[in-house]
């Protein structure tokens, strides 16, 4: 981490050891372990087990987040596979191949769900995460272009990519990183989402794409893919440029085409080169799964694609990890014919039928306007209505739903609407009509609560509660 996480510790007067509990100590063993030098002698593994199970202990209770987008639930089966694969390298084709050819049948599977032309002429690959995946495709659009502008004699030192204020932090990375300049669309109370207003301001000749979310981070809403490739048709008809677009939708690539199937945002639209999502989001898989695919195996770049020998195999490879565990990718495919998209399709479903309901009832409380419903991806946001009270706001409303377990972040909206304070809430496989009427009352007691109060909440330095 980049903080001094010893010294944050010592500052809230925590001790430098883990004292070991005498229950689960053993004769000759040491009364307690450094926390942050490896110590000299061993511990037995019951005794270890103990420490670090107390120390996890310590962690929300992960149903009770309504803060992450990261899956918390997979069924006994899954867990059953997760320990017969944790050893796996995803890396290591030669020693695990049809570790390597199930994860070609997934993205295969993703092509063809993502309407790719011939999903046998795609191409894609597994990551980390949707946060490398998109780094990916940030990549392959930048190599384009560069490309593209060295075959007709121009430069090609200036790139930039244009995205919506809202954007999730990994594009910042990917441009600060990888030397591309920012063009950021602001999002406004009349533009909710990049939706292509006024888009012509912000491309160029040295623009090597446009990025589009299927599931803005801050609030859920889609931006309208077709509608964002319409103005780039209509720029590339003035100015001659041709723009191609990256989908980031490390959640709603998992959504859309099981909830709303004629929603046209993906290979469907002709601009549409890349696309991304997120195996441990909406792909209902544990955390460190991401996935990317290209529409054609024109729109990679070949470049790109690393063939090394390893462990005595040729391995073709684009990521920006090595070494990483096969074991989510075995999930995918496990959750993939599970639940085939009969499934997914009731999963989600069901997930958005909760976000419906939560933000319908949230919406009849008088202390609160939405800012939108859930009815994209299961993901809704509001905030508080001008002049409801000057003794509270959001912030304090997030830390005593805290009180009572419940992870529901408070921050303020992106660039030119700082001013305004939401709270958001992702529904996730888990989270049942049940849970959400328990989350309702506690939400209205502490409204009620915080309504009570005779004078302002003491105000101090707010810190966002925001989670990606």
């Amino acid at each position: 981490m980049v903080t001094n996480t010893r010294r944050a510790a010592r500052r809230r007067g925590e001790p430098d050891v883990v004292e070991v509990n005498p229950v689960f100590a053993r004769p000759g063993e040491a009364t307690s372990v450094p926390k942050f030098r490896m110590p000299d002698d061993e511990s037995l593994p019951s005794t270890a087990y103990q420490i670090v199970h107390d120390e996890a202990m310590l962690d929300g209770n992960a149903r009770l987040n309504l803060a992450t987008f990261v899956g918390t639930w997979m069924d006994e089966y899954a867990s059953r596979l997760y320990l017969e694969a944790a050893d796996k390298n995803m890396i290591d084709k030669d020693e695990y191949p049809q570790t390597a050819a199930v994860e070609t049948r997934c993205w295969t599977m993703l092509a063809d769900l993502w309407h790719a032309p011939d999903p046998e002429r795609a191409i894609g690959t597994s990551t980390i995460g949707s946060s490398e995946a998109a780094m990916l495709g940030g990549l392959a659009l930048k190599r384009r272009w560069q490309l593209a502008r060295r075959a007709a004699g121009k430069a090609a030192d200036r790139p930039n990519l244009v995205l919506s204020s809202a954007v999730q932090v990994c594009w910042e990375k990917f441009c600060n990183y990888f030397e591309v300049e920012p063009r950021y669309v602001p999002i406004s109370l009349e533009h909710k989402v990049l939706d292509g207003h006024e888009l012509e301001k912000y491309v160029d000749e040295n623009t090597i794409g446009v990025v589009a979310i299927m599931g803005v981070t801050y609030t859920g809403m889609y931006e309208p893919v077709a509608q964002i490739a319409a103005a780039l048709d209509r720029v590339q008809e003035s100015t001659g440029v041709d723009v191609p677009i990256h989908v980031d939708g490390a959640s709603g690539a998992m959504i859309a085409p099981f909830v709303q199937p004629d929603l046209e945002w993906d290979f469907r639209v002709e601009r549409v080169a890349s696309i991304n999502t997120s195996g441990h989001k909406y792909g209902l898989v544990y955390p460190g799964l991401g996935w990317v695919v290209w529409r054609d195996v024109e729109s990679l770049p070949e470049e790109l694609v690393f063939r090394v020998s390893y462990l005595g195999g040729d391995m073709p490879t684009f990521a920006l990890n090595f070494s990483r565990p096969g074991v989510q990718v075995l999930l995918q495919y496990y959750l993939f014919i599970r639940l085939g998209r009969t499934g997914y399709e009731a999963v989600q479903r069901a997930s958005r039928d909760v976000a419906l309901y939560l933000s319908g009832e949230i919406a009849k409380m008088p202390a609160f306007e939405l800012w939108n419903d859930g009815s994209d991806i299961p993901v809704f946001a509001w905030h508080l209505r001008d002049g409801y009270t000057e003794n509270w706001d959001l912030y304090h409303l997030s830390e005593r739903l805290r009180t009572k377990g419940w992870l529901v972040p408070a921050y303020p909206m992106p660039d030119d609407l700082t001013d305004l304070t939401v709270q958001r809430v992702v529904v996730r496989n888990g989270l049942s009509r049940d849970l959400a009427s328990a989350f309702l009352a506690d939400l209205a007691g502490e409204v009620e609560y915080l309504d009570a109060l005779t004078g302002p909440m003491p105000a101090e330095r707010r810190r966002s509660g925001f989670h990606h």
